[in-house]
């Protein structure tokens, strides 16, 4: 076994903070090949114009929430599979692998079909100008033909990760993003014979990298790895299979809807009230937050399958364990980040969009010391939430991000609308003309709340939640 290799024992029985590092460490690495996947395509764009990166920012959360549509299939194959392989039965745990790839191509193909028919509606009413409405569509319409292949690929990474092997879900971001890498700067800029085709090339770079990602995700679950090892036998249909996925898959999909689906909203209101200037300060912030997310988003992971295998294998207090360790990992980790982005603000800002107006640049420099404030919050939710996952308690999630989102973000983003900014038969409507710091405030604000309040309801119901969900899981095993 290499360095970083986990087997099950270890998972169910190895020193809990250790083998979580083990497993986060591939994690947090493919997670940031991931981000820089989409920095790249920021930073190629920012030589082009403001009005690209604000185009791709605009389509920023319509992505977000087709991923969150597809998080069904994939989120609900790592739990799952993590929790057959903490109950030994293997066979059961291919099987859902297979299941949940065939759920995420159909979602990735239906929601094509949704972009080829209202995706230039959709970024119109975001409240998208002539100048970025044409962009943000084209770019949309590209990466949308490439959706099916994503979601698939993301389906067989998660399987991986809840077996334990998070490098084999690394390997496959490498490939996508090195893929990305290497063609932006040709699609992008047009570089000799290849025209530039400026966003069209960001979307096409990106959705090629997609395609020869899930090829190659295919060929390691296939042939390659001792872990996931797939065969036509495993690739059967079952509808209790996809009923269950669903079941799990479901509520984390509407947790991400309720989060994205307030960004698509948050993003009109700061076109709105912030022009080109505030949407372009807050594409910058979004991506920066993504890079400094990178360590909470691979512990919750690892934290996830952890708890699940453990779950499955009857072992409710390494799960709490878990999730103990994990919290003040990830949290320390990412409140350190925080500091260094209050701290370099400007220069992050500078870094990724070297175009930007005066007005651009100020902006984004607020935003980003305002959301360094609330980094460390996100990286103890991130586990928090990762424990009820893990114990096939997804509802939670979605409650959390309904609240936090719709609850507090919304309303902050409504009061930063100028009055009467439409009328509607007579009536006028808007807000009180706070401004695009309200947004920037709101984002911070509400990361906390939601980070102390599900601490408390966790440490209220773990014991129970923890107990029930060993129980339900070696009764599916046992069916």
């Amino acid at each position: 076994m290499g360095a970083l290799d986990v087997s099950p024992d270890d998972v169910t029985a190895g020193p809990i903070a250790r083998t979580l590092v083990l497993l986060a460490v591939p994690l947090l690495v493919q997670n940031l090949v991931h981000v820089v996947n989409q920095l790249v395509d920021t930073f190629w764009l920012g030589r082009v114009g403001e009005a690209e990166v604000a185009a791709v920012g605009l389509d920023f959360p319509i992505l977000a929430i087709m991923f969150g549509v597809v998080a069904t299939g994939a989120v609900g194959t790592q739990i799952l599979v993590a929790q057959r392989v903490g109950a030994d039965d293997p066979a059961a745990a291919r099987r859902l692998a297979c299941n949940g790839v065939a759920l995420s191509f159909c979602l990735g193909l239906a929601l094509f079909g949704a972009v080829a028919l209202v995706g230039g509606r959709v970024v119109r009413l975001l409240g998208a100008g002539p100048e970025i409405a044409p962009l943000a569509a084209s770019y949309l319409f590209v990466y949308a033909a490439f959706f099916p292949l994503a979601a698939s690929s993301d389906a067989v990474e998660r399987a991986f990760v809840g077996w334990g092997d998070t490098r084999a879900a690394l390997y496959v971001n490498l490939v996508m993003v090195g893929t990305n890498l290497l063609l932006d700067p040709f699609l992008i800029l047009g570089v000799g014979p290849v025209p530039a085709l400026g966003v069209r090339g960001a979307a096409l770079a990106t959705g090629v990298g997609y395609a020869l990602g899930f090829g190659f995700a295919l060929l390691l679950a296939t042939r390659v790895r001792d872990s996931l090892s797939l065969s036509w036998s495993d690739a059967r249909l079952s509808t209790d299979d996809l009923r269950e996925l669903a079941d799990v898959g479901a509520p984390v999909s509407g947790q991400q809807l309720a989060g994205q689906s307030a960004r698509v909203a948050i993003v009109g209101v700061v076109a709105t009230v912030g022009g080109a200037a505030g949407l372009a300060a807050y594409t910058v912030g979004a991506r920066v937050a993504t890079v400094a997310f990178v360590p909470a988003s691979g512990f919750g992971s690892a934290a996830q399958s952890m708890v699940g295998q453990n779950l499955g294998a009857d072992r409710p207090d390494r799960a709490h364990d878990t999730v103990r360790s994990g919290v003040a990992i990830a949290g320390g980790a990412l409140g350190l980040v925080g500091v260094l982005q209050w701290f370099l603000p400007g220069a992050l800002a500078e870094t990724f969009v070297p175009t930007l107006t005066d007005a651009g640049f100020a902006l984004t420099v607020d935003y980003l010391e305002i959301l360094a404030y609330s980094y460390w919050a996100m990286g103890a939710s991130a586990v928090l939430l990762a424990g009820f996952n893990g114990a096939s308690r997804t509802r939670t999630g979605f409650v959390v991000d309904l609240l936090k989102y719709w609850g507090l973000r919304i309303p902050a983003a409504v009061a930063a609308l100028p009055a009467a900014v439409v009328v509607v038969r007579g009536v006028e409507l808007g807000g009180v003309g706070l401004g695009v710091h309200a947004v920037f405030w709101a984002v911070t604000v509400s990361n906390v709340v939601a980070a102390v309040g599900v601490g408390a309801y966790y440490l209220w119901r773990r014991d129970r939640m923890f107990s029930a969900a060993a129980r339900e899981a070696a009764g599916a095993t046992a069916d």
